[in-house]
């Protein structure tokens, strides 16, 4: 039997603070609707006052450990979300906080994390590293470990979410839900599979971090000890006992999506929505618009878990669109390697209204005569019409042009 229940999260619901803990809108997305067929509802937890749903569980969390008394410090192990609702959740209810984050963990988290009154200590390549290194700080009897996931009373608290989906779209047909630890879908199942049983709830994890459809097909919990994902807070490369028997008892489908999926939907909800969300939470989206999942006339809310964006992640993302779009590209330009012929060929780019972003000499290259060499541009151009009419000029001025990316 399932360790969390309906009365659990309720329970849960009935310690939060308004001032630390929100009840997030839902806000039905146009563009989504259309180009699902559906009606898309998007449940917007990266607005909570730490940026994701993990408020909820350390909150609840700790309000108990503090009801019970004799803890002085909690511990917790994270690549940056459980961690900041843990620093908050400790400083709310008096209790010092220490939070072991990997090495790599993005700037912007570990700021966050200590703005929020926690201790930071960095160690180790991955979430397996740190929480190794951070349940070796609760020797003492008054320090405590607070597990991202493993815990009844995380697990409950994340599930107040289903409770709220209930009650602001009764009609929800289907909602999805991103899985790291499963501490979130295990909590929000739990309370859906009692609330309304009819309510599909779909997982859905990275392909290169999905520890749970292996762990279905096994029937005990699997694990993976590098996941490899954009989305950093679904890459724990585990779950435990208790969620995946919630999983098991309560999910209905599990699905995959690959890291082009996540940043496409991130992009999407940046444009369409005017939402910024982070990898991890725009995964739930890429879902809804992949193939593997048939929501054609459904009532659909998928949660979007977080926003606590790291800058140089979305920069990445914002590049690779950019070159999909042909709005970014390189050029590749063979010239007679003599003066005069970078300021020509920057000259029939820029008539087209094109701007160049960088421009550089090769000259090393098996297939060049010794008095050749490429020019190698990067240019930001309006679209694909636009690159196109950029190389057609190129190559009417006589120069041999491909391009490269």
């Amino acid at each position: 039997m399932a360790g969390v229940t309906l009365r659990d999260v309720e329970a849960a619901r009935e310690r939060f603070d308004e001032s630390v803990v929100q009840q997030t809108e839902i806000e039905r997305s146009r563009s989504l609707s259309e180009m699902t067929g559906a009606e898309v509802h998007l449940k917007m937890e990266h607005l909570q006052r730490t940026g994701s749903f993990k408020t909820r569980g350390a909150f609840n969390k700790l309000q108990q450990v503090a009801e019970q008394g004799g803890i002085e410090r909690v511990v917790a192990a994270s690549a940056g979300n459980h961690a900041q609702g843990v620093a908050l959740a400790a400083t709310e209810t008096g209790i010092d906080s220490t939070i072991v984050m990997p090495e790599n963990a993005p700037q912007a988290k570990v700021d966050a994390t200590r703005g929020y009154g926690a201790d930071v200590e960095l160690r180790g390549e991955n979430f397996q590293a740190a929480m190794e290194y951070a349940q070796s700080l609760t020797e003492s009897e008054t320090v405590e470990f607070v597990h991202a996931y493993d815990d009844p009373a995380i697990v409950a608290g994340q599930g107040t979410i289903g409770i709220e989906i209930h009650e602001q779209l009764p009609d929800v047909d289907t909602v999805v839900v991103p899985i790291g630890g499963g501490g979130l879908i295990g909590g929000v199942s739990a309370a859906l599979a009692e609330l309304d049983p009819e309510v599909r709830v779909v997982g859905v994890q990275a392909e290169e971090a999905a520890t749970v459809p292996e762990s279905l097909d096994k029937g005990i919990p699997a694990s993976i000890d590098s996941p490899r994902t954009i989305a950093d807070g679904i890459a724990t490369g585990s779950i435990s006992a208790l969620t995946f028997d919630l999983i098991e008892d309560h999910v209905d489908e599990v699905v995959t999506v690959s890291d082009d999926d996540i940043a496409r939907a991130e992009l999407l909800l940046l444009e369409r929505a005017k939402q910024l969300v982070e990898a991890a939470g725009a995964s739930s989206v890429a879902a809804v618009l992949s193939e593997e999942l048939d929501l054609s006339g459904e009532t659909v809310v998928p949660i979007l878990s977080g926003g606590n964006i790291d800058i140089s992640m979305l920069q990445t993302v914002l590049t690779q669109a950019l070159t999909e779009r042909s709005q970014l590209m390189r050029l590749r330009v063979r010239i007679e390697d003599q003066p005069g012929e970078m300021t020509t060929l920057s000259g029939i780019i820029a008539d087209t209204g094109a701007n160049i972003r960088t421009v550089r000499h090769d000259r090393a290259m098996d297939d060049l005569r010794v008095s050749e060499a490429y020019l190698v541009f990067q240019v930001v151009t309006s679209g694909t019409g636009h690159a196109e009419k950029i190389l057609e000029k190129v190559r009417d001025a006589g120069y041999e042009v491909e391009r490269v990316a």
